[in-house]
């Protein structure tokens, strides 16, 4: 089994650097009806005969599923109805592989280097100390060991152990709109290490992952090459604190080293609603001035902001991992009026929930409002080359064309497609099935207006 390598020297952004086919993934069991289980993608779906558990675009992908299926498809058979837990089946695809010889099975990340499962790191000391995940492995064992029936379930210290391996391995496996739909190994790709400043972005075709350059890299270097583990809009001790407890290591990359806009990230605003300046909410006192307009800030204006931003991180850590509440979304925007600053993380956060809720609603225009306040801080805290950011632009381009805002979608459109082509590609399927199609039409419309 070998990754593809397709760049080693005077790497440009945007240059393919490597893809990769999972040593194993499974799809997120909340998206079981709605999309194949073999490719992940959206489709009409056809039932497994045999299971019933799992569905397929159509035969052809059931047959390219069947290699890893045929290990699992009486054993879900006889749990249903009930759901086996992500954590579960992936463990038990996992199991299989190795008992059939897959723990042989190599990756070649260059020429000359290559990766095996048994190469993956575990931290498994770190693990049996950490009891939140003793206690999941422990419950994990008794799951498999229904779901075999207690037929060549390992010992408990090795579970742990592929258990490690599978918590600091895996990817989240997203959709061209980076919605985590499933989670995968990679031999090849877990290679890289993690920067909150990263110079490398992976996408998915499918379950295949794709490596790109976000930025001009002399000679491929894997140890001078990093993509981002976890959300970076974050502040550096949450980033830190994040990425300790799920991968045990403390972050010294430079934007965990250098000091960060914490006064933006945590601003407040003036109480004068016609100032546009940021209050460092993290050291003001009651009596002091706004260093712009002057204007005192007062004890209770103080503890609102504190009030507000303590309701904000409730919602936020509510929401996370499920469907945004619009309802919610809107009373901590509303709140957030006259407080927060409009670079503020917790306001952005909400803005970003309250704009895709939007448009899984159908409200348009409020997402239009919402999208075009975010632009700013996502090229703020992501960057101007990150997938995030170029599908903002994208969406911003679809929504502003369906209401007739032409000349302003052609813009947004502009945007994203110099976005896009660095963080996807212009072979991607996002970039010739949804910007292509957008741009030209978006185009046609705005050359047809202009002419008369």
């Amino acid at each position: 089994m070998e990754g593809e390598m397709l760049k080693t020297r005077d790497i440009a952004p945007g240059d393919l650097l490597f893809k990769e086919k999972p040593f194993v993934y499974v799809l997120s069991s909340r998206f079981r009806t709605e999309r194949c289980d073999n490719c992940l993608k959206k489709n009409d779906l056809l039932k497994c005969s045999g299971c019933h558990y799992t569905f397929y675009c159509n035969k052809s992908c059931q047959k390219d599923g069947w290699a890893i299926h045929k290990l699992e498809c009486k054993y879900l058979k006889s749990i249903g109805p009930r759901i086996l837990p992500d954590a579960a089946r992936m463990l038990a695809r996992i199991l299989k592989i190795l008992e059939k010889g897959g723990g042989t099975r190599k990756t070649y990340y260059d020429q000359d280097h290559c990766r095996t499962f048994k190469d993956l790191m575990s931290h498994y000391d770190r693990i049996k100390e950490d009891q939140l995940r003793v206690e999941h492995v422990t419950c994990l064992y008794g799951v498999l060991f229904e779901y075999f029936n207690g037929e060549n379930v390992p010992s408990s210290a090795e579970l742990m152990e592929i258990y490690g391996k599978m918590c600091i391995n895996s990817f989240n496996i997203c959709s061209q709109e980076l919605q985590s739909v499933g989670t995968g190994i990679y031999l090849g790709a877990s290679i890289l290490d993690h920067s909150c400043k990263p110079n490398v972005v992976a996408t998915f075709e499918s379950t295949e992952i794709v490596l790109r350059a976000l930025e001009k890299i002399p000679v491929l270097d894997w140890s001078k090459m990093f993509i981002s583990y976890i959300d970076v809009m974050a502040l550096k001790k949450e980033r830190q604190s994040e990425l300790e407890s799920a991968y045990y290591f403390l972050c010294q990359c430079p934007s965990c080293v250098e000091p960060e806009p914490i006064v933006e990230m945590m601003g407040m605003a003036c109480p004068n609603k016609q100032c546009k300046n940021c209050i460092d909410s993290t050291c003001i006192k009651p009596g002091q001035k706004c260093s712009k307009c002057k204007t005192e800030i007062k004890e209770e204006f103080i503890r609102e902001f504190n009030d507000i931003m303590d309701m904000t991180n409730m919602h936020l850590d509510n929401m996370k991992g499920s469907t945004s509440y619009l309802d919610v979304c809107k009373v901590c925007l509303k709140n957030h009026e006259g407080l927060l600053y409009k670079y503020n993380i917790r306001h952005v956060k909400i803005l970003d929930l309250a704009f895709d809720s939007c448009i899984d609603f159908g409200k348009f225009d409020d997402a239009t409002q919402y999208g075009l306040k975010l632009v700013n801080s996502f090229h703020k805290y992501y960057g101007k080359k990150h997938p995030l950011t170029g599908l903002l632009h994208l969406k911003l381009g679809k929504l502003l064309m369906y209401q007739d805002r032409v000349k302003e979608a052609v813009k947004h459109l502009q945007e994203a497609k110099s976005i896009l082509q660095v963080t996807h590609g212009i072979t991607s399927s996002l970039f010739r099935e949804q910007f292509i199609p957008l741009y030209k039409e978006a185009l046609d419309t705005y050359e047809r207006i202009i002419s008369g």
